[in-house]
C-alpha cells in the first residue's frame, strides 16, 4: 500500500481512531498499550519515510518529508500532544515490566520532541536518525538531508534497487526531495533576516562538498548509479525507459537543484555567515542549548556541571596515559608522546585502503574468540566494513549504519580513509569495539531482532544509551583479548579522552564563548589526534550542539550501574546476565535504565 505525505495528519487521525477503539486503560491495559505502540510506529514511519526505508519498511520509499516546512512542524506538535494525552490514561501497575519500559520510552520521546518543536530555534524529526535540526539553519556540513539523501542515490545504499517499483519509487522520491531544498533555502533566508545563521567557517566547508553533484557529467553522476546496476531480468524496454528517466532526472532536476543550492551558499549565505562559533551567540541560543543537553543526555545537567565533569575526566585519563607512556619507554613528556604517536610511521603501515578494511576484519576475528565470555545475547544479522564515500569522506567520522531487520541489507561500518599512507592504526581496536562488536552493530542489531520489543523501538536511537554503550564497549577490550599492544591501549585511552574532551569543548563553545581555535588548541594539548581530525571534530561540535555530550554521560552511567551490581551481588554477579539486562530492552533514557537495573539487582539478592 502506498501512502502520501499529503494525507499524513489525516492518516494519523485514522490511526488514533483505531487505537482508541481498543484502548481500555485500567481494564485490559496490557493489550491496549500494544495497540498504542503500533499506532505510534505507524505515525513515526509516516513522518519520517527515510527512517522507514532504513528500517526495512518500503511503503514510503517514494517519499521525503519536508521537515523544515512550517505546516509539517505544526502537524507534529498536534500529534505528539495527542499521543501524550493517550499515554497519561494508562495505569502502569497493570502493565508488564517490558510494556512499562516501552511506554516510558514513548513518553520521553513525545515530551522531548514536543519541547524541541516549541523551541524558537530547534525542530525535530529530521531524516537523519530522527535527530534535532535547526529551523532556520537546516543544512550543515554533516548529517544534513542534502548529503544524507545522496548516500541512497548510488544504488548500493539503503534505498532498494531490486525491482521496477524500486526504481520508480526513487524517481518519485527525488521529485519530493527537490522541494525540500527550496524550503531549506527559504528558511535560511529567514535566518539571514533574523541573524540566525551558521558560522562562516562551516559554510566554507559546505560549498565544495557539492562540487561533484554540480559538475559531474550525467553518466558519471552518483544519482545515475542505479542505471549501471539494473537487474538482469529487466526487459530492454524497461531498461531504455528507466535509463532515459534517470538521465533526465539527473540532468534536469538533480544537477540544477544542487547548483542552485551551491550558488546560494556561495553568493548569499557565506557573506552573511557569522564570526561567532557557539549557539549561545544566537537569539534564544542558551535556552536551545539546555534543551539539546536534555535531548542528548536525558538528564537535567547544566552546562557548568558537564564542563566540570569533563575537566575531571580529562585529568583522570591523562594520569592513565602517563602510565602507558612510561610503559613504552618513551622519554619525553605526554605532549611529546602525543606528537610521537601522531607521527610514528610504524603505526601507519598501509598503502592501500583495502588493507585498512582487512585489518578491521582481523580484529573482528580476534574478538569472536572471546565474545561468549561476556555475552549470552548475540546478533544474528551481519555487517560489512566499507570506506566512506568520497564526496563526504573529508568531513566524515567513522560511523555505523544499521541494516534492515529482515537482513536484506547488512549493517555497514563506514571508515573514512582520507590519506591511506598517513592512516594511523593506533586506535583501530577501540574504534572497532565502538562501531561494530560489541558496540553499535551489536547493540542496534540486537534491538532490531528483539521480537519482544514493540516495533517503534526497533529503530529507536536514544543517543545517550547508544553512544554510552559503544564507549563502554571500548573498555571491554582487555576482557575480549585486545589491547596487548600498549599503543592500542593508548588508542583506547585516546578515544575515551576524545569523548571527555567533548564535554569540555561542547560546553566551552556553546555556553562559555570559546572559539574554534581555542577548542582545537585544547584538543591538541590533551589528545594524540592529528590537527586535521581535530579540526573536523571541532567543526562537528559547532554544527551539532549537544550531540557529543551523550558518549561520556552514557558510558559513566553504565559503568556506575555495573559497579553497583558487582558490589551488591558479589559472587552472584554474572557479567553476561548484566549485559543482557542492559541490551534486551532497546535504547532507554538513563532514568529508566537505572530503574530497570535496580529492579534486577533487587531480584537477584
Amino acid at each position: 500500500m502506498r501512502r502520501s505525505l499529503l494525507t499524513l495528519f489525516i492518516g494519523v487521525s485514522f490511526i488514533w481512531s483505531a487505537c482508541q477503539k481498543h484502548s481500555l486503560p485500567g481494564k485490559s491495559a496490557a493489550v491496549s498499550v500494544d495497540s498504542l505502540f503500533r499506532a505510534y510506529y505507524d505515525f513515526k514511519k509516516q513522518i519520517n519515510p527515510i527512517e522507514a526505508t532504513k528500517a526495512g519498511y518500503y511503503d514510503y520509499d517514494n517519499q521525503v518529508a519536508n521537515y523544515v516546512s512550517k505546516p509539517y512542524q505544526q502537524g507534529l506538535i498536534r500529534s505528539y500532544r495527542q499521543f501524550l494525552s493517550e499515554i497519561s490514561a494508562y495505569d502502569s501497575t497493570q502493565l508488564t515490566e517490558a510494556q512499562w519500559l516501552s511506554l516510558g520510552v514513548m513518553k520521553w520521546d513525545c515530551e522531548i520532541k514536543l519541547e524541541g518543536l516549541t523551541d524558537s530555534l530547534v525542530t525535530i524529526a529530521s531524516p537523519m536518525y530522527d535527530m534535532p535540526n535547526f529551523q532556520q539553519m537546516p543544512l550543515i556540513q554533516i548529517q544534513s538531508l542534502h548529503l544524507y539523501f545522496s548516500t541512497m542515490a548510488g544504488g548500493d545504499g539503503m534505498h532498494p534497487f531490486r525491482t521496477l517499483r524500486d526504481y520508480e519509487d526513487w524517481l518519485q522520491r527525488v521529485e519530493a526531495f527537490i522541494p525540500f531544498l527550496d524550503t531549506a533555502r527559504t528558511r535560511m533566508e529567514e535566518g539571514i533576516a533574523g541573524g540566525i545563521v551558521l558560522p562562516k567557517v562551516l559554510i566554507e566547508r559546505m560549498i565544495p562538498q557539492l562540487d561533484d553533484f554540480v559538475n559531474k557529467p550525467v553518466q558519471e553522476h552518483l544519482f545515475y548509479g542505479p542505471v549501471k546496476r539494473m537487474p538482469q531480468e529487466f526487459s530492454n524496454e524497461d531498461r531504455d525507459r528507466l535509463t532515459k528517466a534517470f538521465a533526465d532526472m539527473v540532468g534536469h532536476k538533480v544537477i540544477p537543484a544542487y547548483r542552485k543550492l551551491q550558488d546560494f551558499l556561495r553568493t548569499r549565505y557565506l557573506p552573511a555567515g557569522r564570526a561567532t562559533h557557539g549557539i549561545s551567540a544566537l537569539p534564544g541560543g542558551k535556552q536551545a542549548f539546555q534543551h539539546l543537553i536534555r535531548y542528548f543526555t536525558t538528564t537535567n545537567m547544566t552546562p557548568d556541571e558537564i564542563h566540570a565533569l569533563g575537566l575531571q575526566e580529562v585529568a583522570r585519563i591523562r594520569g592513565e596515559m602517563e602510565q602507558v607512556r612510561k610503559q613504552t619507554g618513551f622519554k619525553g613528556d605526554l605532549r611529546a608522546f602525543f606528537d610521537h604517536v601522531r607521527s610514528n610511521r610504524v603505526l601507519m603501515p598501509f598503502n592501500d585502503p583495502a588493507q585498512v578494511i582487512a585489518n578491521f576484519y582481523k580484529i573482528r576475528d580476534r574478538i569472536n574468540l572471546r565474545i561468549d565470555s561476556l555475552f549470552e545475547l548475540k546478533p544474528k544479522g551481519g555487517f560489512e566494513v566499507r570506506r566512506t564515500e568520497a564526496f563526504r569522506e573529508k568531513s566524515a567520522s567513522a560511523e555505523f549504519l544499521p541494516g534492515t531487520r529482515d537482513g536484506s541489507r547488512p549493517g555497514i561500518f563506514y571508515v573514512p580513509i582520507r590519506d591511506v599512507l598517513n592512516y594511523n592504526t593506533y586506535a583501530d581496536e577501540s574504534l572497532f569495539l565502538h562501531e561494530a562488536v560489541p558496540g553499535h552493530y551489536f547493540q542496534l542489531t540486537l534491538q532490531q531482532e528483539n521480537d519482544d520489543l514493540p516495533e517503534f523501538l526497533h529503530p529507536e536511537s536514544i543517543s545517550v544509551f547508544v553512544e554510552g554503550w559503544a564507549l563502554y564497549a571500548e573498555s571491554l577490550g582487555k576482557e575480549l583479548g585486545l589491547y596487548d599492544d600498549p599503543y592500542q591501549y593508548f588508542g583506547m585511552l585516546s578515544m575515551e579522552m576524545h569523548r571527555a574532551i567533548r564535554l569540555v569543548l561542547e560546553t566551552g563553545i556553546h555556553a562559555k564563548g570559546w572559539t574554534r581555535e581555542q577548542a582545537i588548541r585544547y584538543s591538541l594539548d590533551n589528545e594524540a589526534e592529528s590537527l586535521d581530525k581535530i579540526s573536523v571534530e571541532v567543526e562537528r561540535y559547532m554544527a551539532t550542539p549537544g550531540g557529543a555530550l551523550c558518549y561520556k554521560v552514557g558510558q559513566l552511567k553504565i559503568r556506575e550501574l555495573r559497579t553497583r551490581a558487582e558490589r551488591a551481588l558479589g559472587s552472584k554477579f554474572n557479567i553476561r546476565e548484566f549485559h543482557s539486562q542492559i541490551l534486551n530492552s532497546g535504547s532507554l533514557p538513563l532514568l529508566l535504565l537505572e530503574k530497570k537495573i535496580n529492579r534486577w539487582i533487587a531480584s537477584k539478592r
